[in-house]
């Protein structure tokens, strides 16, 4: 019988992931936020080490119970640019269809953390994704359509496909970018089923693989990124600089240089966001610019990513290895968004 995915934290402290004796305290955090890790990630946590970088991403702690100042339930503003259910509209030319609202794991640093898992925003019923697909339909200016969620990838392959040949019969999407961690943590799902799904719409393809660490790159989940580029989608990666994971340039270089062997182009290094119970994982914009002058020393141009910010409020991205920041306190600085307005960002 196929191993199950830990759900609880009985399945934690039964595969031996966590102690009894912590067990009573992260209950506290379960019924806050989802937990899930898949058997490939299960198999990937040296339980020797308590410092794993793989488990830190899956396996909940207390300190998700600590809110530090400036967090929020929505840390880059996906409420505010929703016109329908389903669709995040940032930027003219760009929209988010947010199909699903479950994932394969659960990440303890996720941005979305209070809209996703069981007790998060649930999934676009029927009615909701036919709005969310007539909204796009109905804006020309839509060149690029970005499915997440949650994660797309957990779709079966009949409702992936449905999707994508709803979005054949738009001229003007051109783009179809998937973000994705099911190939790094559940690549067998990466079947001939799914990659038929996939090439039902007609369009340019993109993946962008969410990877954090070097480990998590296997030989099972390079072949499953092999199996999708030779279905012509292209692999790009994103992403977090975490603190105690890897926030030093030796495990970022290593990170990197397997993302462009496997075939992945970095894409996309994201400083943490804003989300609730997440402070542990964070460090400051100024450690994070001192780790990519040091990797920039290291590392073939093929290997440097965007070092990201995604400004608190909705204000999108900036590159944050760039002149749009600057420092006017210690740990307080002045960014600009991509419109050159001047925002002010603490921590």
């Amino acid at each position: 019988m196929a191993e199950a995915t830990l759900r609880t934290v009985g399945d934690l402290v039964s595969a031996g992931l966590v102690r009894n004796r912590e067990a009573d305290a992260l209950e506290a955090v379960a019924g806050r936020y989802a937990i899930a890790l898949t058997p490939t990630v299960r198999a990937l946590i040296d339980t020797g080490d308590p410092n794993d970088p793989i488990a830190a991403q899956y396996v909940p702690s207390t300190a998700e119970l600590t809110e530090h100042p400036g967090e929020r339930p929505d840390p880059i503003g996906d409420h505010p640019h929703t016109p329908v259910e389903g669709v995040v509209h940032r930027y003219p030319d760009r929209v988010l269809l947010k199909v699903v609202h479950v994932c394969p794991v659960y990440c303890r640093f996720c941005f979305r953390r209070e809209m996703v898992g069981p007790q998060g925003d649930g999934n676009l019923g029927a009615d909701a994704l036919k709005n969310a697909l007539d909204y796009i339909r109905a804006d020309a200016r839509i060149w690029e359509v970005i499915l997440t969620g949650g994660d797309p990838l957990i779709l079966s392959p009949r409702r992936l496909r449905e999707v994508m040949q709803e979005l054949a019969t738009m001229p003007h999407v051109r783009i179809v970018r998937i973000h994705s961690r099911v190939p790094a943590v559940d690549p067998e799902r990466i079947s001939d089923a799914l990659l038929d799904a996939l090439k039902a719409g007609g369009k340019t393809l993109y993946l962008a693989l969410h990877v954090n660490h070097a480990r998590e790159l296997t030989a099972e989940v390079r072949a499953a990124c092999a199996r999708l580029s030779a279905t012509d989608v292209q692999l790009i990666s994103q992403s977090v600089l975490l603190k105690g994971i890897n926030d030093n340039a030796e495990t970022l270089a290593d990170l990197m240089r397997a993302f462009v062997e496997t075939g992945v182009k970095p894409y996309y290094l994201h400083h943490p966001d804003m989300a609730p119970g997440t402070g542990h994982f964070r460090l400051t914009i100024a450690e994070g610019q001192t780790i990519m002058r040091e990797l920039r020393t290291k590392l073939s141009g093929l290997c440097i990513p965007h070092y990201i910010l995604d400004l608190p409020g909705g204000h999108g991205k900036v590159e944050i290895g760039t002149n749009s920041l600057r420092e006017i306190d210690p740990n307080r600085y002045i960014v600009l968004d991509r419109h050159g307005q001047e925002h002010v960002y603490e921590g």
